[in-house]
């Protein structure tokens, strides 16, 4: 069991990107936000296009995040200019997305076996095995990422975002364009979405179009486990939660595999996962409440 936990971990982490970027519109912008089960298989299968072509690392990362910020952004401008509600707009770019995933790889999966990714590359630097480059990789990215969300949630602009999420018709009387804010927020959320589908890509070594699904129950887990256990007093507090809770449900799934669970029904422990974790703070309440009357 020991030796699981590295790589559990390192998975964790890749995936906190993920989680980071679901958070901004599930808690944040207070969005449900579906695009994230295809624009995580788009930042994957760009990338993977892009480094079987040739393109360097950095730009095909770098290329997922912007593909993962228009679907973002097309998401955005469904919602705020043609006023169909969040959750629709996400389904139908989400559906759109899955043949524009097909179109940029050209089949339903793309292999990168052989090729160099950043894995592969960190292996290389460091000669460290494939365990620990995966958790090396995670853990940069996770940093990186969590420390540049965090510092723009603390500008002018993530401020709005902030308000916008909270009262909107209060921070419209300030004078700040709402619809702009939504937009803004959904296209970070969706390229950090895209970034972790290509990481994790690399690290699965192969790209397939069907990738993407159940990827919002993951990320709704992360920041639901991750505020139950490690509580979400600040904005700091929250997003280093997520971070622990995208690890948390890593490790718990690696466990239950580990104890004979089907791999099969890892979707429906997910779902009672999440469910349970939703549930608790209403289960707690009444838990006190009944205390308090006794």
């Amino acid at each position: 069991m020991i030796e699981l936990i590295i790589p559990t971990v390192g998975q964790g982490l890749l995936w906190a990107v993920l989680a980071l970027g679901v958070y901004l519109t599930f808690r944040i912008l207070d969005v449900a936000d579906l695009t994230v089960e295809g624009s995580f298989p788009l930042g994957a299968a760009v990338a993977a296009s892009l480094l079987n072509a040739g393109v360097s690392i950095p730009v095909s990362l770098l290329i997922a995040v912007i593909a993962g910020m228009l679907s973002g952004v097309v998401t955005g401008v469904l919602h705020t200019k043609m006023k169909i509600p969040a959750l629709l707009a996400g389904i139908l770019t989400m559906i759109a997305l899955y043949s524009v995933n097909l179109r940029v790889m050209g089949k339903a999966n793309i292999s990168m076996l052989g090729i160099d990714t950043v894995f592969k590359y960190t292996r290389d630097l460091t000669g460290l095995n494939v365990a620990d480059s995966s958790f090396v990789v995670g853990l940069v990215f996770t940093v990186v990422v969590g420390v540049a969300t965090y510092h723009f949630l603390g500008t002018e602009i993530g401020a709005c975002l902030r308000a916008t999420g909270c009262n909107q018709q209060m921070i419209r009387a300030q004078g700040v364009n709402t619809d702009t804010m939504l937009i803004i927020g959904l296209a970070v959320s969706n390229g950090l979405v895209g970034l972790s589908g290509a990481l994790i890509a690399q690290a699965n070594g192969f790209a397939d179009v069907g990738m993407g699904t159940g990827t919002i129950v993951i990320g709704l887990a992360s920041v639901i486990i991750g505020e139950v256990l490690f509580g979400n007093r600040s904005v700091k507090n929250s997003m280093i939660s997520v971070v622990l809770g995208s690890i948390t449900y890593r490790i718990v799934i690696a466990v239950v595999l580990a104890l004979g669970m089907p791999p099969n029904d890892l979707k429906l422990f997910t779902s009672v996962l999440v469910a349970i974790a939703l549930a608790l703070p209403l289960i707690q309440s009444k838990m006190k409440s009944r205390k308090v009357v006794q």
